[in-house]
């Protein structure tokens, strides 16, 4: 999707894991491996637009480490699913980006590749996240770390 301001947008980013390995693409765009993540779009919500994206972008049923707070209801309030990390960082010289970061929980390996979108995907060890041939840049290898060692089952 487009940006929709022309200063800041705000993204979700899913590192998905499943059997001790997370999942990165190759995205076409960008020449480089990187999450499962894209635009909050203006009709959605952080949450929609990471479950959207995940089926989009791999196909796969995920479901997201961590809990929505609190746990009752409140009429006219929905509960969002906390980001593991948040960020600002710069996409162009007038143009940033607010990252909602996310860990989540593979229920299948078995994902689809998104050719309008992806050259590749592939889930990696831990191992693979430092093998010099996938050039990860350090903030996809130390979120993809994170999402590894958070691995525990959901609330």
């Amino acid at each position: 999707m487009a940006h929709i301001h022309e200063k800041i947008d705000f993204t979700v980013d899913v590192f998905i894991i499943y059997d001790k390995k997370v999942l990165l693409i190759f995205h076409k765009k960008h020449n480089m491996w990187l999450q499962i993540g894209g635009h909050i779009e203006l009709n959605e919500d952080s949450d929609e637009a990471l479950f959207r994206e995940v089926k989009e972008e791999c196909g796969l049923d995920i479901e997201i480490i961590g809990e929505k707070q609190p746990k009752f209801e409140m009429k006219g309030t929905k509960f969002l699913y906390a980001p593991a990390f948040m960020n600002i960082h710069d996409i162009n010289e007038t143009h940033k980006h607010i990252g909602l970061i996310y860990f989540a929980k593979a229920k299948s390996d078995k994902f689809i590749l998104s050719e309008r979108e992806h050259n590749d995907i592939r889930w990696f060890s831990k191992e693979d996240l430092d093998r010099p041939e996938f050039n990860l840049n350090d903030d996809v290898k130390f979120y993809a770390n994170e999402a590894l060692k958070n691995n525990r089952p959901t609330a």
